[in-house]
């Protein structure tokens, strides 16, 4: 039989190496890396030169204090405050929310 050291922490026979081997592998996050790797952070930039239509910048939509708006999920609402750029704090009636820009789910009334 086999003998193995070193590595593995101590002398072993190849099976019982190869039990640690698999228990170690297992402990291991499958993936996690390989995902955050291939993720990109920023979106890709048009190339003049390609064939296709460059992606079209939705205007940022811009409200102000007292607007009424809809949202997709809360229902109607009034604008109660500003966040600059940043987001809207809108009163729903029963429960108010921070809504952050680009507000793709809200639109004025």
């Amino acid at each position: 039989m086999h003998r193995l050291g070193g590595a593995l922490g101590g002398a072993a026979d190849a099976d019982g190496a190869r039990i640690e081997i698999r228990r170690a592998a297992a402990r291991r996050p499958v993936g996690r890396i390989l995902n955050a790797m291939t993720k990109s952070a920023v979106p890709r930039r048009h190339l003049p030169s390609s064939p296709f239509k460059a992606p079209v910048e939705q205007p940022i939509r811009q409200f102000s204090v007292g607007d009424r708006v809809t949202h997709d999920e809360h229902g109607l609402g009034r604008v109660v405050g500003i966040e600059e750029g940043i987001a809207v704090l809108v009163d729903f009636g029963s429960v108010q929310k921070r809504i952050l820009s680009p507000y793709s789910k809200m639109a004025a009334l």
